[in-house]
């Protein structure tokens, strides 16, 4: 539930500019239960965190969120590397030439055409998926990116 060594939800809340009273105020909760997710002693129901992601404005917030909360999401949502807007519409753009210019769109079609990825396909799949990873990665990190700089 920590971000840099800072709690997630205080971590979208200060970068927000709210403080502990004036969140509580607009989330119409109480300041001991921001404290207490704050501090870790509870992890806010989801209602709560909804609220909080648009409270804070922080689409951030709802992906670490749902990783911490459960195991399924976290393996199915990557970490979000928090990045300014120009950096992450950068890293984006680069791995999806990456991926183009290696032709592994073609290499990805090869290997699913029949349906099958048999035993001389499984390297190549799994490298392939890897790098999709990175890209989905860059994706979200783009749709989370704070203002420039």
């Amino acid at each position: 539930m920590y971000l840099n060594d800072r709690n997630i939800y205080q971590a979208a809340r200060r970068a927000a500019g709210l403080t502990q009273e004036a969140a509580a105020e607009r989330l119409g909760i109480s300041v001991e239960s921001i404290r207490a997710y704050e501090t870790g002693l509870r992890v806010p129901p989801m209602e709560v965190a909804d609220l909080m992601v648009i409270c804070y404005n922080s689409q951030a917030l709802a992906v670490q969120h749902l990783r911490a909360s459960a195991s399924m999401a976290r393996e199915l949502l990557p970490e979000v590397p928090q990045v300014r807007l120009p950096e992450a519409a950068l890293s984006l753009i680069d791995r999806i030439y990456a991926f183009a210019d290696k032709h592994r769109d073609r290499e990805l079609i090869r290997i699913a055409q029949d349906g099958v990825i048999d035993e001389e396909e499984r390297a190549d799949f799994d490298e392939i998926a890897r790098e999709l990873e990175g890209i989905v990665q860059a994706a979200v990190a783009l749709r989370c990116a704070g203002p420039g700089a």
